[in-house]
């Protein structure tokens, strides 16, 4: 039975809306676990990995044959299309590295490491809701996009936002408080994933094609860099204390899940909706997963983070619904979200 395109765009953004908002969720209640955040970085890599990986090195391959296949009759030179890390990343290597290290590396281990000292409520709010201002911004400044005056006023609305919940944070680190170091964590990882939405579309990369290089840059990277520092004592690892059930489930959510298939919806839902009304869905996650915080992990929810979800949540929709909308403030479907790609974040 095959879907109509209406009901794959619906289907889409249900998974992509699921997906993003059970990374917050299932990143925080991961951190009261066993696991490092070196750890759930090294599995979600490693996850991603196992797909993405063979993908990569059989579409740089099917480039190479197509671009070798001369018309019949002509004797026209081929020319190889770019590609890197030992034909694994259909990027040339400059790209993969500079999408690698903001969207595969950093946004990972600032989002995770967040999660140990702050609660799913922050993330909700600092994470999702921070995204379109740093988008917005750096494409401001690197992509000359103009910030017009109503997404001006919903970018307000998402400083005072995030104002909200973090300064309450930083009042509290003067009694002795660390929250206000994940908030700072989620914002740097969600300026790690603007960075990356904005160079992704800069470079005009393929949003699956970007989504195979940062995780072919991250494995090639991130795992060797672990086992050295973990070998040296340098890091701390807890996956042989670790039960082989969080493993699995770690490798399958936090890369077959937050990575290949948020990944792959989140495309097919621009595909069908266009990037305005796609945020415009996304919009939902900052509540969808404060909700699900205090539901799913019993955690508070004070007045200044119901306020700050709704200034946030209220900005996310004036940044789309102004006159001309341009998918400027959309982050690049390559998950990273978080990530996004990236996702938005995830």
């Amino acid at each position: 039975m095959r879907l109509s395109p209406r009901a794959m765009g619906l289907l889409a953004a249900v998974v992509t809306v699921t997906i993003w908002t059970g990374f917050i969720v299932i990143a925080r209640a991961s951190a009261q676990r066993t696991l490092t955040p070196f750890d759930i970085a090294l599995l979600r890599i490693t996850g991603a990995s196992l797909v993405l990986i063979p993908w990569g090195w059989w579409m740089v391959r099917r480039r190479r044959a197509a671009a070798t296949a001369a018309p019949p009759g002509t004797d026209a030179p081929t020319v190889s299309p770019p590609s890197s890390l030992w034909g694994i990343s259909p990027l040339p290597l400059r790209t993969t590295a500079l999408l690698g290290t903001f969207g595969g590396l950093l946004y990972a281990l600032l989002a995770y490491s967040g999660f140990f000292h702050a609660p799913a409520t922050h993330a909700s709010v600092l994470m999702p809701g921070s995204l379109p201002l740093w988008t917005a911004l750096l494409a401001a400044v690197l992509l000359r996009d103009r910030i017009t005056p109503l997404r001006a006023a919903g970018l307000a609305l998402i400083v005072a936002g995030d104002l909200l919940v973090g300064g309450s944070s930083l009042l509290a680190a003067f009694s002795g408080g660390d929250v206000w170091k994940g908030d700072v964590l989620f914002m740097l990882a969600a300026a790690c994933w603007a960075t990356y939405s904005v160079l992704a579309r800069r470079h005009a990369v393929d949003a699956v094609q970007a989504t195979i290089g940062i995780t072919a840059f991250a494995c090639l990277a991130y795992l060797p860099a672990y086992a050295l520092l973990v070998a040296l004592g340098a890091v701390t690892s807890h996956l042989a204390a670790a039960p082989w059930s969080e493993i699995v489930f770690q490798m399958a959510f936090q890369g077959g899940g937050s990575v290949v298939i948020s990944g792959i919806s989140f495309t097919r839902m621009i595909q069908h909706f266009g990037p305005v009304r796609s945020t415009m869905i996304t919009a939902l996650v900052p509540g969808l997963s404060a909700i699900g915080a205090v539901v799913f992990l019993h955690e508070p929810m004070h007045w200044n983070l119901v306020a700050g979800l709704l200034l946030v949540t209220i900005g996310i929709l004036l940044g789309v619904l102004r006159r001309g909308a341009s998918p400027g403030t959309v982050p690049s479907a390559a998950q990273a979200a978080p990530a996004t790609s990236s996702v938005m974040p995830r």
